[in-house]
């Protein structure tokens, strides 16, 4: 199990501190743990749901070899989320507030089996240690501030269980990336209805490819914040550790060597250059559509083989990833593209869009290499061994 009880001493000492010496009242400290309660009775909700509907045959059938391993774990992350949404609930209220109670949260196809609720859960995890890196600049009084800490830590340990658990990397970068609530809620918002949280969310990105997505992978996409003429547009990878993201023509978006969690965006590259991943100097305004979220596992480790049967081997073997965004019409609809290596590597070169260069040009080096790598590209790989998990909830 996983329940901290330094956490809850911690917190519910805070509530009570608060309680007691009442402190100057915010409103950012109250909608942000306001909010950050609310994704923690997603999370509470999510493996609920999950743990009461799937059986050890589900686990097994799964590729789990040991099927105690996944169970414990998603049992012990349940109990988790119980208790921070309890204790949020209590801080909450010790400021004079009201949490958010009449959210209502709808799976969908997120829980159809047990391979895409694990790579559901892996999502959430990470979407979730986003999500309170990117409300740590709002929050305005220190005490709240380390509480939430407190939790992060530990959504972090979660986040990297449910790595090891789909076959990726359990640390895949030294530094995780943060998310505006906007941005959150472009990922997020699909799974909740029913109440008003006084967050406006960024149009869902949904990445349309059908088959695996790894390096050299050129992406297609739908949004209702994607308009007809994308002359202009980027479609812009943040990657832990990057000060700014890659960008590259929303028509030559080729995914590149890299290895583990990848947000997506659209981006009016007219109006900025390329996003930076420090939300307080972040030109938010630029971005049309997502994020998105995508794995690409290109580096498996031993460890995933203790839990799994045969995972890890076979993602080794093709890079494959996993992808999710909040649910939107995906009319477009496409196979994936793959090419090889070099190629991607000359067509990033090619496209990227440095800061300060112009984000507009797309000149005809990068066009020319598009077609040089493109023409020499590998059939659709929608049939290949290692089948990419696409977390239909999401997408």
């Amino acid at each position: 199990m996983f329940t901290s009880l330094p956490l809850i001493s911690s917190l519910v000492l805070l509530a009570g501190s608060l309680q007691a010496a009442p402190i100057r009242r915010s409103a950012n400290d109250i909608l942000v743990f306001q909010f950050a309660g609310v994704l923690e009775r997603l999370e509470t909700e999510f493996y609920t749901q999950a743990l009461a509907k799937f059986q050890d045959a589900d686990f097994t059938a799964a590729g789990f070899a040991n099927v105690n391993v996944p169970k414990e774990i998603f049992t012990g992350i349940m109990s988790d989320e119980s208790t921070h949404s309890s204790v949020i609930e209590k801080a909450i209220i010790a400021q004079g507030a009201q949490p958010v109670t009449t959210c209502k949260f709808d799976f969908g196809n997120a829980l159809q089996d047990v391979k895409t609720m694990a790579a559901t859960a892996r999502v959430i995890e990470n979407v979730g240690v986003s999500a309170y890196l990117g409300g740590a600049n709002l929050l305005d009084t220190k005490e709240l501030l380390v509480a939430a800490a407190t939790i992060l830590t530990v959504e972090a340990r979660h986040q990297s269980l449910l790595n090891v658990l789909n076959a990726g990397t359990a640390i895949p970068s030294p530094f995780d990336m943060a998310l505006s609530p906007s941005q959150i809620l472009a990922i997020a918002g699909a799974f909740i209805s029913g109440c008003d949280l006084g967050i406006p969310a960024l149009p869902a990105l949904a990445v349309t490819n059908t088959g695996a997505i790894a390096p050299g992978t050129s992406l297609t996409f739908s949004s209702t914040g994607i308009p007809s003429d994308t002359t202009g547009l980027t479609c812009q990878m943040m990657t832990g550790g990057a000060d700014f993201a890659l960008a590259l023509p929303f028509d030559a978006c080729v995914v590149p060597q890299i290895n583990g969690p990848v947000y997506i965006y659209i981006v009016n590259s007219t109006l900025a250059q390329p996003i930076l991943s420090d939300l307080t100097q972040q030109f938010s305004s630029s971005i049309l559509a997502g994020p998105t979220l995508a794995f690409i596992d290109t580096i498996p480790q031993t460890i995933g083989e203790v839990a799994t049967s045969g995972s890890a081997t076979s993602s080794s073997s093709s890079g494959a990833s996993s992808s999710s965004s909040s649910s939107v019409d995906n009319s477009v609809s496409a196979s994936t593209t793959t090419i090889t290596a070099a190629q991607a590597t000359a067509l990033v070169q090619a496209a990227i869009v440095q800061p300060g260069a112009n984000s507009t040009d797309t000149s005809s080096s990068s066009t020319d290499a598009l077609a040089n790598a493109t023409s020499s590209a590998v059939q659709p790989t929608s049939s290949a061994v290692a089948v990419a998990v696409q977390v239909l909830g999401w997408s």
